[in-house]
């Protein structure tokens, strides 16, 4: 087999992931345990902790599945149990797309591609063209393509932010190229500077590594910072002189805890910003439907929109697109959900809103909570998260620890995780992952458990870590 696919590894699935579902089903076959519920924040993945789905998307998509409730003979029926935009949205999208069973577009289904580009074009306040605009199976999809455009051969080299997610190093072994790790800062809320991305670049250089592509993950996963504007500019700059594609990942636009202080903006925007000077700048970002309020992981929905690449460049990326066919439409109508949903008069627009801003302040909630929490633990601090689903705390282990982890085969924080998984249920993601400093430790957590769980999902969290450290305090 390639060689290449036995390298990638992919932490948020991995090992920690897989003894999860296994104790799931020996909790289905009665087994005793020391809990009731395995509870897997070790991916971000809402709905499969209870978050509910927007039900005006869920109307829509419903309608959309099964056409014959929108028949004038139904049509009674169907308008005492759907909202009356509901069934207009779902009338116009199918007048659009035809059959959600049939090919769409290889591109996305272009009335969809035009409301993401009108979206765009709200957001930043500059327009968007929905022929540089790109439907996928979720925004992985997106980033996969476009890293296969951009590797030529091994030499290459792609910038990614240490920590990182799992999808950039897993993606470029399978495709035998160099990831290139620039580090964040955590002491100063894994902040990010021009000076460290060009010491990864000269470095990368002196190895001769032709580093063609830097990743920005903005709001970060798996670390919760959000960019400054004036950072952005730095970013921007540094790809300018170093002749580097910005290839921004903002699939978590919409999770701003802190909107006031650390709002967020796009790279797109911000480099529209900067000027005629600019132009022909290559940048790459996405969006996905799985994140956010939304939440609707499974539908595997997301897009990508190009700025600044050559024509002969957008159709070679078509050509691969069409290699696909298509991406799915019951993603594809989500898109259009998230990207244009119920407006301030709209008979769905209250329910719509009410959802949306219990998701979102119950998240701001969880999220200091599970802050607090992971302060108040012996030997761990954590920043708190700006933004994201994620917070990423660093935790010192005793020595006796890291040695029972070297015995047993495990990198210290991977032995930590097994060992909380094992007696709480709560499955997280070791640090080393994601990357991290050389001799620290930290993993990953979602905050994603439900208001009605978090109390008893802090309190199993200190007494294993209390018992833990007491274990194996030197």
């Amino acid at each position: 087999m390639n060689q290449q696919v036995r390298e990638a590894q992919y932490a948020v699935r991995g090992e920690l992931a897989i003894r999860s579902e296994e104790l799931k089903n020996e909790l289905v076959v009665g087994a005793k345990l020391p809990f009731k519920r395995v509870v897997g924040c070790n991916i971000g993945n809402p709905q499969a902790l209870d978050q509910k789905p927007i039900t005006f998307f869920r109307q829509v998509a419903s309608l959309c599945e099964y056409p014959d409730l929108l028949k004038d003979e139904n049509a009674e029926a169907t308008a005492r149990l759907f909202p009356s935009d509901a069934i207009a949205r779902a009338k116009l999208l199918l007048k659009n797309i035809g059959s959600v069973g049939a090919y769409s577009h290889s591109q996305g289904i272009p009335h969809i591609r035009a409301n993401v580009a009108k979206f765009i074009s709200e957001r930043d306040g500059h327009p968007a063209d929905a022929s540089k605009i790109y439907l996928t199976q979720g925004a992985s999809a997106g980033v996969q393509l476009t890293l296969q455009m951009i590797v030529e051969n091994s030499k290459v080299g792609i910038m990614i932010p240490i920590p990182q997610y799992p999808l950039y190093t897993a993606t470029l072994a399978v495709l035998n190229a160099k990831a290139v790790p620039y580090y964040l800062d955590e002491s100063k809320g894994w902040g990010l500077t021009a000076e460290e991305l060009q010491r990864s670049y000269d470095d990368a250089a002196k190895k001769g590594v032709d580093t063609r592509a830097l990743v920005i993950i903005n709001p970060g996963n798996p670390t919760g910072q959000c960019l400054t504007e004036d950072n952005m500019r730095e970013i921007i700059g540094f790809c300018s002189r170093n002749k580097v594609i910005l290839l921004a990942d903002e699939v978590y636009q919409t999770n701003i805890y802190q909107p006031k202080e650390r709002p967020f903006h796009s790279f797109k925007k911000v480099l529209k910003s900067m000027g005629h000077s600019y132009n022909g700048f290559e940048l790459i970002s996405y969006h996905s439907i799985s994140k956010g309020m939304v939440g609707e992981c499974g539908r595997r929905g997301g897009y990508f929109e190009c700025e600044g690449l050559c024509e002969s460049v957008m159709e070679q990326i078509y050509k691969i697109s069409s290699i696909s066919l298509c991406p799915n439409v019951q993603g594809q109508i989500m898109v259009d959900l998230m990207v244009n949903p119920p407006k301030k008069d709209d008979p769905s627009y209250a329910q719509y809103k009410k959802e949306y801003d219990d998701i979102y302040f119950s998240l701001i909630k969880r999220s200091q909570l599970l802050v607090d929490t992971f302060n108040s633990l012996e030997g761990c601090t954590c920043n708190p998260a700006d933004g994201a689903m994620y917070l990423f705390p660093q935790i010192r282990l005793p020595k006796r620890a890291i040695e029972a982890a070297k015995a047993a085969g495990k990198e210290p924080d991977h032995f930590y995780c097994m060992a909380m998984l094992e007696a709480t249920g709560v499955c997280m993601v070791a640090g080393s992952g994601f990357g991290q400093v050389e001799g620290t430790a930290h993993f990953r957590s979602t905050f994603l458990p439900q208001p009605e769980l978090f109390d008893g999902f802090c309190t199993g969290i200190r007494k294993f870590h209390s018992d833990f450290m007491n274990k194996y305090k030197d």
